[in-house]
């Protein structure tokens, strides 16, 4: 099994007895129960690194890395994901790792992907995973632009025919998007990631109370371009949730960029609350509604979510044509492969961005993504961070009419000492310097009392420009004001 150093003196020999001791899947009736032992399906392993032939890296998040391993005596095939102990512990993230090891044992779906085994040393937690061939459905968008009509309808099938699976045992995944679909070498999907899953009250899934996920339902996690509104209201999560991502993902597939891209997070967040959708014009009138309802702002009207369940979606005129009983029977659309577009792009490096898998994006310490992507560049926030930045307090520091245009949490360093301040950037413009926990103001730029005199454009989480009516830029960054408030 997969052990983490818990608190003092909470040494990984006992935590793995009170695992094996407290732990068993008990599957009588076709169901996961809530017993007193429990017996790992993919075991913990005895290996080591060396065992393995690592290949190139899949993925980089906060915490892991995912990497192509190879067995050596056996010539097998996995997807690595190596996590940093240490981090793990500082961070507080070991219930969110137990609970991923435990959760991906038990699922059992073709549209899923698989745990083989676990191994450890004194640095690193290993989790072998289904190594997908096909890379991520974010780099078929990528590579093709967008997708037909057909392809999405497809991709589209054999993921609800997966969270419908998911749902049905009382999960929710929270962070469905294509960085987290893959496709293996046949072309078919593969939900991945489930660092973020929320078991539900009568889950079928066994858990431990020290491997449950956080008591909050309504703290927010995932990614910032398909949270739904009501988690952006701190309301509970609901399986409504995982198809409001799925609206977005359909929507990314058929576009090749998220419904509600833009240059920050918050900007995105208040497209989200303010539910600003634009459909192509390319798009068919059942892609169009089926998206449209998807992303109803009540969770309980999204089709999947209502009285009739996961049929009243997949009756949707969007899926005619599917056969559901045979669905990964059905032969997959025709995979974009990496070497087609280095060849495509006269030799220049390979989109294939190994920023999306496992655990999630690249995040850098402001908490943007690592990725080049152009659509996702700017849409990842930090995974088990809370909306600061969607917060009504703040608006108590805004002059009438005035509009938040930027936010961020930011670290002032004195001498040996740091803390954390907010800035808050307004359409005035002007910045803010608050102190979040006296929620008080220390301090403001103000540029212009007029705003007609400049004008504030987002480049980036970090970044912004402010113009003069002579149309000289001036390009600031958050990080700037560290040494100057």
């Amino acid at each position: 099994m997969l052990a983490v150093v818990g608190g003092e003196g909470g040494g990984i020999a006992e935590m793995e007895k009170d695992f094996d001791s407290k732990l068993r899947i008990q599957n009588p009736n076709g169901g996961v129960q809530r017993s007193k032992s429990f017996a790992f399906r993919a075991p913990q392993e005895n290996f080591t690194i060396q065992d393995f032939e690592l290949g190139k890296i899949y993925g980089v998040g906060s915490y892991s890395k995912v990497v192509r391993a190879k067995k050596k005596d056996t010539g097998n095939v996995y997807a690595l994901k190596i996590m940093d102990k240490k981090f793990i512990t500082k961070e507080n993230k070991t219930s969110y790792v137990k609970l991923e090891r435990i959760v991906l044992d038990q699922l059992d779906h073709p549209g899923i992907i698989r745990l083989f085994f676990t191994f450890q040393d004194t640095f690193s937690l290993y989790m072998a995973l289904e190594s997908c061939e096909g890379g991520e459905l974010f780099d078929q968008i990528t590579w093709k632009g967008r997708l037909s009509e057909d392809e999405a309808r497809f991709y589209a099938a054999e993921v609800v025919d997966a969270l419908e699976y998911i749902h049905g045992v009382g999960l929710i995944h929270r962070d469905i998007k294509p960085e987290n679909l893959l496709v293996t070498a046949e072309g078919h999907i593969k939900i991945a990631d489930f660092g973020s899953v929320k078991t539900m009250q009568d889950s079928k899934i066994t858990v431990l109370p020290n491997a449950s996920s956080d008591d909050k339902s309504c703290t927010f996690v995932g990614t910032a371009a398909y949270v739904p509104p009501e988690v952006l209201n701190s309301s509970p999560v609901t399986f409504g949730n995982d198809l409001w991502a799925l609206g977005c993902t359909l929507y990314q597939m058929l576009s090749g960029t998220s419904p509600f891209k833009d240059a920050s997070e918050w900007l995105i967040f208040q497209r989200i609350i303010a539910r600003d959708i634009r459909f192509p014009d390319y798009f068919s009138a059942e892609a169009k509604d089926l998206i449209d309802k998807l992303l109803d702002t009540n969770p309980r009207k999204r089709p999947g979510a209502g009285p009739d369940g996961y049929a009243a979606l997949k009756m949707h005129p969007f899926f005619k044509g599917i056969d559901w009983k045979n669905l990964r029977a059905q032969i997959p659309p025709k995979l974009a492969l990496e070497s087609n577009v280095v060849e495509a792009n006269d030799g220049q490096e390979s989109p294939w961005n190994p920023s999306h898998v496992g655990d999630g994006s690249v995040r850098n310490n402001d908490g943007s993504s690592g990725a080049t992507s152009s659509s996702e560049a700017t849409a990842h926030v930090t995974r088990l961070a809370s909306i600061d930045s969607f917060d009504s307090r703040w608006q108590q520091f805004l002059d009438p009419g005035e509009s938040v245009i930027m936010i961020s949490m930011v670290k002032k360093i004195q001498k040996l000492t740091n803390k954390k301040v907010q800035l808050i950037l307004t359409d005035k413009p002007k910045l803010i310097y608050v102190d979040p926990a006296k929620l008080m103001v220390k301090g403001n730029i103000i540029w212009s009392d007029n705003p007609n005199d400049l004008s504030i454009q987002v480049l980036s989480p970090s970044h912004f420009k402010i113009c003069t009516v002579c149309s000289i830029p001036f390009i600031f960054s958050f990080c700037a004001f560290f040494l100057s408030i």
